[in-house]
């Protein structure tokens, strides 16, 4: 790999193993060939007000969606997949709108096919008063064609029970169970990157890079192109990297660049601290020590209850 076509620039090489483009992520996507790319996936600004967007109308927002959408399918291999990870939309007097649903209809209206809507599950978040507090959001998954590549093999998860056994029937006697583990399914509780997580830098909304690996992974093969055109600090360029795809994206903001691509720089090197993939969520056992409650917080807590 060439690390000179590696750096940030504004401009689509297409045989560079890593395109970091600064700039709006219509102007790479127009640079990119009809039908180049593999997998398109990314976690596009929900219209909430980060520091890294800037807030429109809905019907604006959907608008730019619909158009980034359109050219990423422009973009997609006839066997490839387009995965858009979104939570939700809250407008100014708190009404929630969840944002898969609206991308659904565009890309129905696309013509693409929905072939799974995944929960990903987290346990920390912002904490709400007046409702309760969002510890999940969802990657729609959508196919071109009927035609399309589906590795689960190298995704699958430990059995719950791998010693079943078929008790009836001509496999009577035989292990029911795949050696390699078992389908993930569409539930997948993975940390988000929050101020203590290992892969923590400066953006706020950050993608983990488990969670782009098992769709790299399941959704490509070796020197296929991967997507991103919202590509932030570049967790998607190192998932792909570390497994020997290609990876282009796009961003607006140079500084977040710069830390894709020391990020991807490591990944290669296989230096990136990042929490591996499959590694089981931490759960506090009997005799581990946990955090505990101070006395005034209990007195108060105490207090609010008998009020």
């Amino acid at each position: 790999m060439l690390w000179g076509e590696a750096e940030v620039s504004s401009y689509y090489r297409e045989n560079a193993a890593v395109t970091l483009f600064l700039g709006d992520r219509l102007d790479l996507l127009r640079q990119i060939p009809d039908r180049r790319s593999r997998l398109v996936v990314t976690s596009p600004p929900y219209n909430i007000g980060k520091r890294y967007e800037t807030r429109v109308g809905f019907d604006e927002y959907l608008e730019q969606q619909a158009g980034t959408i359109k050219e990423c399918v422009r973009t997609l291999a006839e066997d490839g997949s387009l995965c858009w990870q979104v939570g939700n939309h809250i407008a100014g007097d708190g009404e929630v709108f969840p944002l898969d649903v609206y991308v659904y209809e565009i890309c129905k209206e696309l013509g693409l096919k929905l072939r799974n809507r995944i929960v990903w599950s987290f346990d920390h978040g912002l904490h709400c008063r007046r409702r309760f507090s969002g510890r999940y959001e969802t990657i729609l998954w959508f196919t071109k064609t009927d035609h399309y590549v589906f590795n689960l093999d190298p995704v699958r998860v430990p059995q719950k029970y791998p010693g079943k056994k078929y008790f009836k029937g001509p496999k009577v006697g035989q292990y029911s169970c795949n050696p390699l583990g078992k389908n993930p399914g569409d539930l997948w509780v993975i940390p988000n990157v929050k101020h203590n997580h290992i892969e923590k830098t400066s953006h706020p909304c950050q993608f983990p890079i488990e969670l782009v690996e098992r769709l790299v992974l399941s959704l490509t093969n070796e020197r296929d192109l991967v997507l991103d055109p919202y590509m932030g600090v570049g967790s998607t360029a190192c998932a792909s990297v570390m497994h020997g795809r290609r990876a282009a994206g796009a961003d607006v903001h140079g500084e977040y660049l710069k830390i894709a691509e020391r990020r991807v720089r490591l990944a290669w090197d296989g230096k990136l601290p990042r929490r591996p993939i499959g590694r089981t969520v931490y759960v506090p056992g009997s005799n581990d020590r946990v955090a505990q409650m101070p006395l005034e917080l209990l007195l108060a807590r105490d207090s609010l209850r008998t009020t």
